[in-house]
């Protein structure tokens, strides 16, 4: 599909300098743009590639000023990155605008459907699922009985939701994910064996959550495992049971969260970082990689390191952290003069 400069101007609501009737194809980083794609310029560093790209179109801020001839096209927008990120959802709903429902796909009679949804091959809906308007359900995905998914919601090839859960408006779950499988509730017996305790509550996730690749949420062993409105999760990411996360909290990949532990709101949690159970942690949080976290978090507070401790004073160890042989080597030399002197 291709676009004219002077429609993708309309999109953005910016202004064409140079050919308007040029026409795109494709998009490109600024370094390596070819003809027929479009480019961005938002980084100031990259800003000599403006006058060597072979992009047929760039998006630049108005506070672009050229020092020498530009061959390209330009938009001239406000925000150059605001601009093309607007612009890269533009495309991603044009690329995914599938609809309709795909054969083989199973469709319990109980279901209710919702209008301009997409089902691709494959799919499983159980029994009482209820689904909204514009939600798409790729290829291989399971949903199980009494799900709700609510408008313009999708689902990724491979994606699962176990029965009972609820999946609010404009939900993202990427390819491979498990929502709703059991929490880890085991009993210990006298013989040292474990009996499973059932997990019968669900998961909810609010409105505009995203969850990346292969991640896992389970359910609740009772109530609900919740992850509020405006949640990212990345890749590989684990959410036990009855958890909480708060509103607009984002989580880098491979972190862990174990059970009733409730994290707050607006907190920035890093890759790698692993969180005990039972515990609280406040608002605007800030985990930085790797960090363990095994006790309740006030809100604000900044922290590394495993077990963590505040951000300002790891990093003020970590000078002594790395010297440490020397000033070993160090402290042994003077035991030796003072002790020689005694």
């Amino acid at each position: 599909m291709k676009f004219t400069a002077e429609q993708i101007a309309d999109i953005l609501e910016g202004e064409v300098k140079g050919n308007s009737l040029v026409e795109v194809s494709t998009l490109s980083k600024i370094e390596e743009g070819k003809k027929e794609s479009l480019s961005f310029l938002a980084n100031p560093k990259y800003t000599p590639y403006i006058y060597t790209t072979e992009a047929s179109v760039v998006i630049v801020g108005k506070d672009f000023v050229a020092e020498k001839e530009v061959k390209t096209t330009l938009i001239i927008v406000e925000d150059a990155l605001i601009a093309f990120s607007k612009l890269l959802d533009y495309y991603n709903q044009i690329k995914q605008n599938k609809s309709g429902i795909e054969q083989p796909s199973f469709v319990a009679e109980s279901a209710t459907i919702g209008s301009n949804i997409y089902l691709g091959a494959f799919a499983y809906i159980g029994e009482n699922v209820k689904i909204g308007d514009n939600v798409k359900i790729y290829p291989n995905c399971y949903v199980g009985d009494n799900v709700i998914i609510e408008d313009g919601s999708v689902l990724f090839a491979g994606a699962k939701v176990y029965s009972d859960c609820l999946i609010g408006k404009n939900c993202v779950i990427n390819s491979g994910t498990v929502i709703g499988a059991d929490g880890f509730g085991f009993a210990p017996t006298e013989s040292g064996s474990y009996d499973k305790i059932p997990q019968i509550g669900n998961v909810i996730l609010e409105d505009n959550v995203d969850v990346g690749a292969n991640s896992t949420i389970d359910r609740a062993t009772l109530g609900s495992t919740i992850i509020r409105k405006g949640v990212k999760l990345d890749n590989h990411i684990q959410i036990a049971h009855n958890v909480e996360i708060g509103t607009n909290t984002v989580i880098a990949a491979q972190t862990g969260v174990a059970g009733s532990t409730k994290v707050g709101k607006n907190c920035k949690i890093g890759g790698q970082v692993g969180i005990s159970g039972h515990l609280v942690i406040g608002n605007n949080v800030r985990i930085q990689a790797q960090s363990g976290i095994g006790r309740n978090i006030k809100d604000d507070e900044i922290l590394q390191g495993s077990p963590s401790f505040n951000y300002g004073d790891w990093n003020k160890s970590y000078v002594y952290f790395k010297n440490l042989p020397k000033l070993a080597k160090t402290i042994n030399e003077l035991e030796k003069k003072v002790n020689g002197n005694s």
